[in-house]
């Protein structure tokens, strides 16, 4: 099985994909992750990436593209995946659903989380209070959403073209908004 978690940063994809992969027994990608594992482990596509953030750039389509395909081709990914955000583009959505077609297979659920940009600012304000992050200075989450609604949406209208995007109402406790979650993947 193959779930897209898409939303703003704050709207609680981390925590509820963690919470899906674990009661579904699949991984979860986040793109971040993803490229960090591979510099760390120093991959060929992680040496190219390692080059591109260290220039301060933007790692491509393709190159995030071959860390997945990559990534899928492991015996964990063999069930499914848990995508944690990992399209942020159209370019990247329709290189996602190639990869998947390499496989015949599909996103089986795409699951929007719709929070409020008053509710992030909140929940990244209590995370920045606990966490101490810096790229969750109000001014900072300010751009990443504008960044988000400019790049990211239209990604979302991608999906909803062809069918098959879950809105989940992404305000609540953590255990009822994975009550909506549990509920969208089961078709119950």
């Amino acid at each position: 099985m193959y779930i897209l978690l898409l939303g703003p940063p704050g709207a609680g994809k981390g925590t509820q994909g963690a919470l899906l992969a674990e009661a579904l027994g699949l991984p979860k990608f986040a793109t971040g992750d993803l490229l960090r594992d591979a510099v760390r482990t120093g991959t060929p596509l992680g040496l190219q990436a390692k080059a591109v953030m260290e220039a301060g750039d933007l790692v491509s389509d393709d190159l995030i593209l071959g860390v997945i395909r990559d990534e899928l081709a492991k015996p964990a990914a063999a069930a499914g995946v848990i995508f944690d955000g990992v399209v942020r583009t159209i370019p990247q959505a329709e290189g996602m659903a190639a990869l998947l077609a390499e496989r015949d297979a599909r996103m089986d659920h795409v699951l929007f989380f719709e929070v409020s940009n008053e509710e992030i600012l909140d929940r990244l304000g209590r995370r920045r209070s606990l966490e101490g992050r810096a790229d969750d200075d109000p001014t900072a989450v300010e751009r990443r959403l504008v960044a988000y609604r400019d790049q990211t949406s239209p990604v979302l209208e991608w999906y909803r073209e062809r069918g098959g995007v879950t809105t989940i109402n992404a305000i609540g406790g953590v255990e009822e908004i994975f009550d909506r979650v549990r509920t969208a993947v089961s078709g119950s």
